[in-house]
């Protein structure tokens, strides 16, 4: 099941941030299935995208300096 979106950002962000520490820790030499290898390619490539698309996060923060972080 897909993230609601009024979290999808903060519980992406969480998963995110565990496979980062899994390559970290070398974790991704015991990939055990072609699904999981794919979806480590599959995040790698979205990762590449997300920095290609190039967002001011300095604008983002300001236009919703409103909210407490």
């Amino acid at each position: 099941m897909g993230n609601m979106s009024y979290c999808r950002f903060e519980n992406t962000a969480r998963d995110l941030k565990d496979c980062v520490n899994a390559i970290h820790n070398g974790e991704y030499d015991e990939l055990s299935s072609r699904y999981e290898l794919n979806g480590f390619i599959k995040l790698i490539e979205l990762a590449q995208e997300i920095v290609d698309c190039n967002i001011d996060i300095e604008y983002v923060k300001e236009m919703n300096e409103h909210l407490s972080y």
